[in-house]
């Protein structure tokens, strides 16, 4: 079973993306999304090798946001594509079978067309605005989620879908209401001066009725 909370790398700089990963890390979190836009390939190269040593030794997941032979490159654990990124399949046949490939969805049909094509979990969003992601998708909102997840249902549909974008500790229960498996969080955790008793606190609501 995937983790329920996954970080999603910030940062302008190599040095600054290593700053924020290992905090994450250090603090409690065991998935991370290595996302770093607009970079040199030496750039990317260069961290992605790096958060990958990082990630064993934390015994954490390793994605890479988009950069499919990266992936392959470095032997990390997948990666996750935008709805504008590589296709499922190119990376599938890329990668292999073993390696997870996650996929981000603003609509159900998106989902529909994920898991047909050999998805392995979703990003769905946005919840709400965040100054993350450049190119922002139609805000879903609570209703929004259960409107999705409903749908999943009705159709026997099911795969792991994280609740993404401008997510709060707050929003936790809720979202977790709604049957997504997890969330994915950004600014979140760089953001926090807290981080270990945050982490910590977003693992108990995610993991809360995990038992029941």
């Amino acid at each position: 079973m995937y983790h329920k909370l996954q970080y999603i790398s910030q940062g302008t700089t190599i040095e600054k993306q290593l700053y924020n990963i290992h905090n994450a890390l250090d603090n409690g979190c065991d998935w991370v999304q290595l996302r770093f836009k607009n970079q040199s390939a030496k750039d990317c190269f260069v961290l992605a090798e790096a958060v990958k040593f990082l990630c064993e030794e934390y015994l954490a997941n390793f994605i890479i946001n988009d950069h499919v032979y990266l992936a392959q490159q470095i032997a990390a654990d997948g990666v996750h594509l935008g709805l504008l990124d590589t296709k499922i399949e190119e990376a599938r046949a890329i990668l292999g079978n073993t390696k997870i490939i996650g996929a981000t969805a603003n609509t159900f049909g998106d989902i529909q067309n994920h898991i047909k094509n050999g998805c392995d979990y979703i990003g769905l969003g946005p919840l709400r605005f965040t100054t993350t992601k450049e190119k922002l998708s139609p805000i879903l909102g609570f209703e929004g989620y259960h409107e999705i997840m409903r749908k999943l249902k009705e159709n026997n549909l099911q795969i792991p879908v994280y609740a993404i974008g401008g997510i709060i500790a707050d929003d936790i229960e809720t979202l977790m209401e709604t049957g997504v498996h997890g969330i994915a969080v950004s600014g979140l955790i760089t953001n926090s001066n807290q981080k270990e008793e945050l982490i910590q606190q977003l693992n108990e609501k995610l993991y809360a009725n995990i038992f029941v």
